[in-house]
């Protein structure tokens, strides 16, 4: 191996475990913005909401390594892919940190209004959405395609309980729009974990691309199926 080789696989690698980092922390806080909703915890929002800002930043360092990388060791072919599969990646990853934080925040908003519903379909929602998030990390670092395409799956799931939650509430609020604001939050809940859902379907594009070179949009809706309800 050269020394160049070297160099570009050591490089290749710091960004892949920054990626896990960054992966990390974003499960984190999908995992304790909704305890902070279903307990109702003030303070772990405001940490959740907080602790956005660290992700932010990972994700600007990741970047700044993947164009350093680019720009030092002009890879090309599977390389090259893996760099800006890397860059399209952290993206996504902290957007979904976003998607996170906002759930936190819609905690902050409630004040000490009470649930509207127990909540049985949301944690479900929320445990398929970390569980495809860590496949797509583990299908990105071992270039498993066949790992990565069980997601696609995964997702349909998380839209069925997006559909059936918006159902369930808006049912509510038709029968008492007294109810109205309490909906909205849950909705609101909702809808960032089934747009984490179609970010983790991102990724699982770019790892395609990267193994295969072939760009495809395997994700081509905006929550068709609310949609569909509005009409």
């Amino acid at each position: 191996m050269t020394k160049t080789r070297a160099m570009l696989d050591r490089e290749l690698t710091d960004i892949n475990e920054l990626i896990l980092r960054i992966g990390s922390l974003v499960d984190a806080a999908i995992e304790h913005s909704m305890q902070a909703l279903a307990q109702r915890d003030v303070d772990l929002a405001r940490k959740v909401s907080a602790d956005d800002a660290g992700v932010n930043a990972l994700r600007f360092e990741i970047e700044e390594a993947c164009l350093a990388l680019i720009a030092r060791q002009q890879p090309a072919a599977s390389d090259l892919r893996a760099a800006l599969a890397a860059f399209s990646i952290v993206t996504d990853l902290e957007r979904m940190g976003d998607h996170a934080a906002g759930i936190a925040r819609t905690v902050l908003h409630m004040g000490d209004e009470p649930l509207l519903k127990p909540l049985i379909d949301l944690p479900r929602m929320a445990e398929i959405c970390r569980e495809m998030l860590r496949l797509a990390l583990q299908a990105y670092i071992q270039r498993d395609v066949e790992k990565a395409v069980l997601i696609i799956a995964m997702d349909d799931s998380v839209d069925a309980l997006y559909t059936q939650i918006f159902r369930e509430i808006l049912s509510f609020m038709v029968e008492d729009p007294r109810t109205t604001s309490r909906g909205l939050y849950l909705m609101f809940a909702a809808h960032n974990l089934e747009r984490i859902g179609d970010r983790v379907t991102n990724i699982v594009e770019r790892i395609l691309f990267m193994t295969s070179g072939e760009l495809r949009e395997l994700n081509p809706k905006v929550s068709k199926a609310v949609a569909d309800l509005l009409e």
